[in-house]
């Protein structure tokens, strides 16, 4: 039999967990046809003697929903060996949007994910309303595939108007949105997210849609799935998931599971109550990603001042009269009692700890200012006998706000994430890429996970990492077709070293449309990405083949 593509001599580490073995793998017509050793030739032969092939990876919580529509690769999730992605999280989308409404909606998600308004401004290809119209504009070039989620405030913007920041929705204001829902669900949407986080604004300070939405809306919007029989809903906010589950009788993503600085110990909590609800029967599911945040932050863009309320109204002035704002000494004395004086309260929200000795000095700006890279706030202001507040906002102002500063306050430490990474009750992923691009990365999780944890810490095979990276979040999340390599299947896989794999230094970029900067970073030890059958990339360079497709649940296939 002649192939379009065959794989030679890897190690098949198949998704299922199942010891790996040596063969090869034939594709044709993007899918796998079969495993084995194969005779016949094909019209391309990748040698992988000595590497591992094994399923892509699908990360599950992105937020490419803009971005896909200028950057058909998703980057840089796919030089992780990401084949697929999961947008649409945190109830928010770009459809359905009317024309009117497109600048909102880009609001909430420039502010929301870290996004720079100007580069989704510039490079957003606005050309649908409805959500049929999005999937459809998606499906006509992609690298990678893409499955949506339906957000949930974009649907009760589309329906409300400026009202769906202020009020719950009315009865026949919820029957249009149950319609716009299932129309989206019958056009092969992967499910509905909704969020509820107090943190969650657009650019103007008023708080996101899905905030506003009370209880029994809520459950009737969610009710849509168990009428179509199929989709999952992404959930975040305390109790939300068990509602959401008994009201659709639906899989549920209820969040993360992972160490803070702020509560050290909360995640025994957490990860006590993920196990309960799924041992009681609920298909309640929480993930965990591998990679120690760094979070990068200016005075231009931080979020994590949100939950104070003076610094929520200072961060939301205008340039100039937030940098008046942070050198007047009254306003600098409440900003002092918030930030140093308060003690953390977790239980509130928000994640900023008043540990100043965990905040540093990442970037400055200014030349004369280099040798401050690297220290503490507290150290700074030590060395300068000034109080930590002053000496963190006078080197700000000094340098027009144009100071990057970081955070390690998350999943630094090891030994409590040994515990969660090997927990079963756990899937990984929740990378958030395509989001916070210029505050930190986490799209970097499979091969850090890959390289760190199993080659490096061996707290799990080989067989195992992969199994967690790609077969379990392929079930939970319906994409029943991929995440295993077996015959019948979508041909996506990765072919890397798993003596080399992992993410290279990050730097920065300025790749957004209008030179916008972001993180980048890179991977080394991944040989070939393959997406439905062709190759993406090759040894860290695109191909340029557009292969990707749009993932359509099984309503829309039928």
């Amino acid at each position: 039999m002649a192939y379009d593509l065959i794989i030679r001599g890897g190690k098949i580490v198949d998704g299922s967990g199942m010891p790996g073995f040596l063969g090869d793998i034939g594709v044709q017509d993007g899918r796998i046809v079969t495993i084995g050793k194969l005779s016949g030739g094909a019209r391309r032969v990748l040698d992988a003697d000595g590497l591992a092939v094994a399923p892509g990876v699908i990360d599950s919580h992105c937020h490419y929903d803009a971005q896909v529509t200028w950057d058909p690769l998703c980057t840089y999730s796919c030089y992780h060996g990401v084949t697929t992605v999961v947008n649409g999280n945190c109830s928010l989308g770009l459809a359905p949007a009317r024309e009117g409404d497109r600048e909102a909606l880009a609001s909430v998600l420039a502010n929301v994910e870290a996004i720079p308004i100007e580069a989704l401004a510039a490079g957003t290809a606005w050309s649908w309303e409805t959500i049929p119209q999005y999937l459809d504009a998606l499906d006509r070039r992609l690298g990678i595939n893409v499955a949506s989620l339906i957000g949930y405030s974009a649907v009760r913007r589309y329906v409300m108007g400026e009202a769906a920041h202020d009020r719950e929705a009315t009865e026949e204001e919820i029957a249009a949105m149950k319609a716009i829902v299932r129309e989206g669900m019958q056009a092969g949407s992967l499910g509905i997210s909704f969020e509820r986080n107090p943190r969650h604004f657009d650019l103007q300070g008023k708080l996101s849609p899905c905030n506003r939405a009370w209880d029994q809306g809520l459950r009737e919007i969610a009710g849509v799935l168990r009428e179509v029989g199929t989709g999952i809903i992404q959930a975040g906010g305390a109790g939300m998931g068990m509602m959401l589950a008994e009201a659709s009788g639906r899989p549920v993503q209820s969040g993360g599971v992972g160490w803070l600085a702020i509560d050290p110990d909360g995640w025994k909590k957490r990860l006590a109550r993920v196990e309960e609800v799924q041992r009681q029967g609920f298909r309640i599911y929480s993930s965990v990603n591998s990679v120690p945040q760094e979070d990068q932050f200016t005075l231009k863009t931080a979020q994590h001042f949100d939950m104070m309320p003076t610094w929520r109204s200072v961060m939301y002035l205008p340039m100039e009269e937030r940098k008046r704002a942070f050198q007047d000494p009254a306003t600098r004395a409440k900003l002092h009692f918030e930030a140093v004086e308060t003690p953390p309260d977790p239980s509130r929200g928000g994640d900023f700890t008043r540990r100043w000795d965990l905040c540093s000095v990442d970037k400055p700006a200014l030349a004369k200012n280099a040798s401050l890279k690297g220290k503490s706030i507290t150290q700074l202001a030590h060395e300068q006998g000034k109080d930590v507040l002053d000496a963190f906002l006078d080197l700000a102002l000094e340098e027009d706000l144009e100071t990057v500063f970081e955070r390690r306050e998350r999943n630094s430490d090891e030994a409590v994430m040994a515990t969660l990474l090997t927990s079963p009750y756990l899937y990984h992923g929740g990378s958030d890429g395509g989001g916070h691009v210029v505050t930190h990365i986490g799209y970097q999780y499979p091969t850090y996970f890959l390289g760190h944890w199993v080659r490096e810490k061996g707290i799990m095979s080989l067989e195992e990492g992969v199994r967690k990276l790609t077969s379990i979040p392929a079930s939970i999340f319906g994409l029943h077709d991929r995440g295993l390599l077996q015959p019948g299947l979508v041909a996506d896989l990765m072919v890397f070293d798993p003596e080399t794999i992992g993410p290279l230094e990050a730097e920065y970029a300025s790749d957004l449309p209008t030179g916008a900067l972001r993180r980048k970073q890179l991977a080394q030890g991944i040989e070939w990405t393959v997406v439905n059958g062709e190759v993406l990339l090759e040894r860290g360079s695109h191909t340029g083949a557009c292969p990707g497709r749009v993932f359509r649940n099984s309503v829309a296939a039928v």
